[in-house]
């Protein structure tokens, strides 16, 4: 099962794990991690699951689609390394994933 930590805008960090398949909104939902408002419930339709991911992870995650890139525009502070943690599906080879949450969701 990959385990992911979120690191707040504060540098609290916070490691769950979600089953390969889930995504990473999914997981910080379960989980009930602060930052992570996922108000469309993971349809793609707002922005309030925005992450950065760690430049670390930035190959292995991917870049965002085009419809991702859309809702995008809705989020506040986008940078590079935005994605929306909906989109980011989890899998054995993102173990480890760092996603930092923003100061505040779009």
């Amino acid at each position: 099962m990959p385990s992911i930590t979120f690191v707040a805008f504060d540098g609290a960090r916070r490691t769950v794990t979600a089953p390969a398949g889930a995504t990473a909104m999914e997981a910080a939902v379960r989980n009930a991690v602060p930052g992570i408002d996922a108000d469309c419930g993971g349809a793609c339709a707002c922005a309030t699951c925005h992450v950065y991911v760690d430049e670390a992870w930035r190959v292995a995650v991917g870049e965002p689609g085009d419809m991702e890139e859309d809702m995008l525009d809705f989020a506040s502070d986008v940078r590079p390394t935005s994605r929306l943690s909906c989109q980011i599906k989890l899998t054995d080879a993102l173990d480890g994933l760092v996603l930092h949450t923003p100061e505040r969701q779009g």
